[in-house]
């Protein structure tokens, strides 16, 4: 190899360490040093992450990341994002942490750690009256929706594998999906229960059976302790001094967090 084609690979090399370090999740004394936090949200789910009346972003989750922000003493950018790329978007770096409704699990643990629970969801499996279901057994041969990538589906794949299940990217499709009429169950919360029942005139959907309640947990990078440890005691602390609940009553017609959440803040 000649001196020009090292220099070459050389300055290439130097580039692509240079786009990786820009684009890499930062840790705790780096985001504070940068005066600003990226926050990976979900737009398209109700009562957490929506586009206000005013187009801007609301909700349980921006509420709480506003919170977030403000006690780490650093401006908050959100970066919206699908609900399939929630854990990639931290993973490749574009944002620094998610909080975006994303339940905990053991998979998802497997490839990015959680903070203790800070918020919950339902999961529910809902039709028109006329549809008889009482549990998994009776999804057997039944089309039903649900968003791609979520612990709906995992559940649904689990639990009723002889189902036939669509597959959506997002909630608002799957809204557009129910209120349509191609499919006439969906598994998905009550949230977007209530959203397909606004669009419907006729025959709304109710729940059939409550799937599981999820504890929901600030997802942040693999080994990043100091990051960790922050985010756990400021679940802590809001839980303890109420503003957690009282973020999730505000917007979720005045339910509060289950006794299992709040016990983390005890």
């Amino acid at each position: 190899m000649n001196n020009g084609m090292k220099i070459l690979y050389s300055a290439v090399a130097v580039a692509l360490c240079a786009a990786s370090a820009s684009s890499s999740a930062l840790e705790l004394d780096q985001i504070k040093q940068a005066g600003e936090i990226r926050i990976a949200i979900n737009e398209g789910l109700p009562t957490y992450s929506f586009l206000g009346a005013d187009l801007k972003p609301d909700g349980s989750d921006i509420a709480a990341a506003k919170l977030l922000a403000k006690d780490l003493g650093v401006k908050l950018k959100l970066v919206s994002v699908s609900t399939a790329a929630r854990i990639p978007t931290i993973q490749t770096g574009k944002a620094d942490i998610t909080v975006a409704a994303l339940s905990i699990t053991p998979e998802r643990s497997k490839v990015v750690d959680f903070s203790i629970p800070y918020s919950m969801i339902e999961i529910t499996v809902a039709a028109p009256k006329e549809v008889k279901i009482t549990g998994y057994k009776d999804l057997k041969g039944v089309t039903i929706g649900l968003t791609r990538a979520t612990t709906n589906d995992a559940d649904i794949s689990k639990n009723a594998p002889d189902a036939n299940i669509r597959r959506y990217e997002d909630d608002a499709t799957l809204v557009t999906a129910a209120v349509s009429h191609q499919v006439k169950v969906v598994s998905s919360n009550p949230a977007i229960m209530g959203e397909i029942n606004k669009k419907l005139t006729k025959d709304p959907f109710e729940t059939k059976f409550v799937e599981r309640e999820f504890e929901l947990g600030v997802a942040l990078p693999k080994n990043n302790p100091k990051l960790k440890a922050w985010l756990d005691q400021w679940v802590r602390t809001n839980l303890k001094n109420g503003k957690l609940n009282d973020i999730y009553k505000q917007y979720h017609d005045g339910r509060g967090l289950s006794e299992n959440i709040l016990k983390g803040g005890a």
